[in-house]
């Protein structure tokens, strides 16, 4: 058994929408292992109540992905599109996709995700300049998570 790149990307896709955490698929010859599990750090707060701890985890958290106080410029993020292990050169020795202050078009790839061996290109979706890197080179992202943040052309 072996399932091709749209019904690998469809079963990412159902497991995502869906309330299951993770899903597992194997064959005599074939093994397939998706999961939304995070792997974080807990969080201790001793004398803070549950709903406090709660509060600062998801606060650490966009702080951590690049979210957080996106100010008030009308800036852009490009996001993951997917789970996986984000590229910002299309080879190693390759110059970087787009750099700080480099200027993007709509469906500019700006990156390269791979999951489960499948690269998957990351495109621009607004036109403008790109002000931040979010990530770096080979980092692990979540399905959403802030790689670029774009001035968007006036």
């Amino acid at each position: 058994m072996s399932l091709q790149l749209d019904e690998i990307r469809t079963l990412m896709q159902d497991l995502e929408n869906s309330s299951l955490r993770e899903f597992s698929l194997q064959s005599e010859d074939f093994s397939l292992h998706l999961s939304k599990n995070e792997i974080s750090q807990p969080v201790v707060a001793a004398t803070t109540q549950p709903e406090t701890a709660a509060q600062s985890a998801v606060s650490e958290k966009k702080a951590t992905e690049g979210t957080a106080d996106l100010g008030t410029d009308n800036s852009v993020l490009v996001e993951a599109p997917l789970v996986g292990t984000v590229y910002l050169k299309p080879k190693p020795d390759a110059a970087p996709f787009k750099e700080v202050g480099d200027h993007v078009q709509v469906g500019e790839q700006v990156a390269i995700i791979e999951a489960m061996k499948l690269m998957t290109p990351v495109k621009s979706e607004v036109t403008g300049v790109i002000k931040e890197i979010l990530v770096e080179e080979e980092d692990v992202v979540d399905y959403g998570h802030a790689l670029f943040r774009v001035q968007p052309d006036a």
